[in-house]
């Protein structure tokens, strides 16, 4: 590889032959379309629906021998299969995603699923309570222009249960998926793309009685020289033909933006890119025998390898990432931009997060010391079980090695790692204040805790469910090829007269997502020699310590424990996020897996 990787991080055999596989797979299946020819390639429009679901259908015909028929009938699909035997499955056909929806009709993603989906789905990590209303933005508006907000509370105060919003606000029943600031800044490069197509969005939502999340207004902007049409434009649940297909585009806008968020904030950012100066520090400042090196060498485990590969193949300019999201060649400057206004690894632990965005509230007769406010949360429920499994683990460990203050100060080898993890590793907020200083066992407990969440859980919830939740790209688009028409465009009879085609229209094309969701499949397999959170292949290193290898023994038995918690919850039916008729269960915090795309599993680390 042209990045250098040192070959102890390097994949083992079986991780190479999976990611191997994978690559061969999503070749061989992106042939499907141009094989049988039934759909729309080369940059067209998608003709239906039914080109989408059938690549998830065992269709190919019985081989008949014969000139040109042996191909339009599949023959040549059916011989290499043949090849292909020890696959064990149909390799020109996408796996039929466990996730799959079970009243999905074309394009509709109702408005409860997308609040569900915005709990217990691929990416729970933007919500955040609505505090102030309307929603104020933080860009300069020297720049930027006056960033008031289009949304008004009569667009909303039907959907408020006689509350008014100020009263909806103090009840903590309004909730916000707020892109406004992270995205404008960018969208007229975007813009600029020939086929994609964006807005900032912010997204309101109203918490039910029975506590799930319903959208209620969705504010598109633009930048204020926008030409084409207003700079802010509100959409609301419809009321008619027209306002449906209306809605139905402002919410794949929505998910559009989530989706950007999601690849580049909270899975590359959050996880790939902020762990790794901490491991090449380990790798250059601890001895393999530190006590501090031996409990992280799990949690490091093919991350390097990972991230170099992921530099080579996804990150790249013009690579998997800029040619399928909206965000195109602005991606790496929207998460480096993140990173420099936005990220602190004092907010990185899962109660901080939680507090951070108004999700939850210190409460000391709690049992984690938070309360939600959203009780049916499964992401924040399932992965408190895991941060106080993993703090009590680090608490045993490090009382242990580091019982007094003294210790920690006089470690050399253990201050060279922390110190060159920020002054080299993240060097350009080296300075920043929230910084935990290496002064107590106390602060070595929350920076080590923090960085095996986020290795281990963190990781799991934003990465494994990537091909469940993300194939059906109709509800989930990575970009769109049309903003919202409104009256003053030129194309606005053609999307009365035909709101569906108009909707595909604004797609992305086959050819483009094929390959997409080819990578998604690849990215959320486990390969048959992952280490989930639980499971030590190295208790042989405290030999010496039964105390620790006690420890170990225990968190072990606690993954068990939670990994039955967990199941216990999938199957209540007052658990609306996670339970109930057509409802996928949230198992992305489920501790162990199988091999292959399994949407649960937590390794010890970022493998994938």
């Amino acid at each position: 590889m042209p990045k250098y990787v040192p070959r102890d991080e390097a994949f083992g055999d079986l991780k190479a032959k999976a990611i191997t596989e994978g690559k061969w797979k999503a070749m061989l299946r992106s042939l499907v379309p141009t094989l049988k020819q039934k759909a729309a390639i080369n940059g067209e429009a998608i003709k239906s629906f039914s080109d989408i679901t059938e690549l998830y259908k065992e269709s190919l015909p019985p081989f008949e021998e014969g000139g040109d028929e042996c191909w339009e009938k599949g023959g040549l699909p059916k011989l290499l299969n043949k090849m292909i035997k020890e696959c064990g499955q149909d390799v020109f056909k996408f796996d039929s995603p466990k996730l799959i929806s079970r009243d999905i009709p074309s394009c509709c993603l109702r408005d409860d699923e997308l609040g569900r989906l915005t709990l217990a789905g691929m990416n729970p990590l933007s919500i955040e309570r609505l505090k102030v209303f309307p929603p104020v933005s933080n860009l300069d508006p020297s720049i930027y222009g006056p960033q008031d907000s289009a949304l008004k509370e009569e667009q909303i105060i039907c959907h408020l249960n006689g509350m008014s919003v100020q009263q909806a606000i103090e009840e903590n029943k309004l909730f916000i998926l707020d892109y406004h600031d992270v995205y404008l800044p960018f969208l007229d490069r975007i813009n600029a793309h020939p086929t994609k197509k964006a807005y900032a969005t912010r997204t309101i939502f109203v918490l039910t009685d029975m506590g799930s999340l319903k959208p209620i207004a969705i504010e598109l902007s633009l930048p204020e020289k926008n030409r084409n049409g207003p700079p802010k434009c509100v959409v609301t649940p419809p009321v008619d033909a027209t306002t449906c297909w209306l809605w139905q585009l402002g919410k794949a806008h929505v998910c559009s933006n989530d989706a950007g968020a999601h690849q580049l904030i909270h899975h590359w950012l959050r996880t790939h890119a902020c762990l790794e100066p901490f491991i090449i520090a380990a790798h250059r400042q601890l001895s393999v025998m530190h006590p501090i090196y031996k409990l992280l060498h799990c949690h490091m485990r093919y991350t390097m390898d990972v991230n170099a590969q992921g530099r080579q193949l996804l990150l790249n300019a013009g690579g998997i990432i800029e040619s399928h999201f909206f965000t195109a060649a602005c991606s790496m400057e929207v998460s480096a931009s993140v990173y420099q206004n936005w990220w602190r690894f004092d907010m990185e632990s899962l109660p901080a997060d939680l507090i951070r965005r108004g999700m939850a509230v210190s409460d000391a007769t709690e049992p984690h010391g938070l309360k939600l406010l959203i009780e049916d949360y499964p992401y924040a429920t399932d992965g408190l079980l895991i941060w106080s499994a993993i703090e009590q683990l680090v608490q045993a460990y490090v009382h242990y090695y580091y019982p007094e203050a003294n210790i920690i100060e006089s470690d050399s080898e253990l201050n060279a790692w922390y110190h060159e993890s920020i002054n080299i590793g993240h060097a350009d907020i080296r300075h920043a204040s929230w910084w935990l200083k290496l002064s107590t066992p106390n602060n070595l407990i929350s920076i080590l805790t923090t960085i095996i969440w986020l290795a281990s859980a963190h990781h799991a919830a934003v990465n494994f469910g990537m091909y469940p939740y993300g194939w059906y790209f109709p509800v989930r688009p990575p970009f769109m090829r049309r903003l919202v028409p409104n009256e003053r465009d030129p194309d606005y009879t053609t999307f009365l007269a035909d709101p569906e085609g108009y909707f595909l229209a604004s797609l992305p094309c086959l050819d483009q997502m094929l390959h997409y969701i080819s990578v998604l499949d690849i990215l959320s397999t486990h390969s048959a020699d992952e280490e989930y959170l639980g499971d030590r292949k190295d208790l042989s290193a405290w030999a010496g310590d039964p105390e620790i290898v006690e420890a170990l023994y225990k968190f072990s038995m606690e993954m068990k424990k939670i990994g039955k918690e967990i199941e216990k919850r999938n199957g209540d039916p007052n658990l609306r996020n996670r339970c109930g008729a057509g409802i996928s269960p949230y198992e992305l915090l489920l501790p162990s897996s199988g091999p292959g795309v399994t949407c649960r599993g937590v390794p010890n680390s970022v493998s994938i």
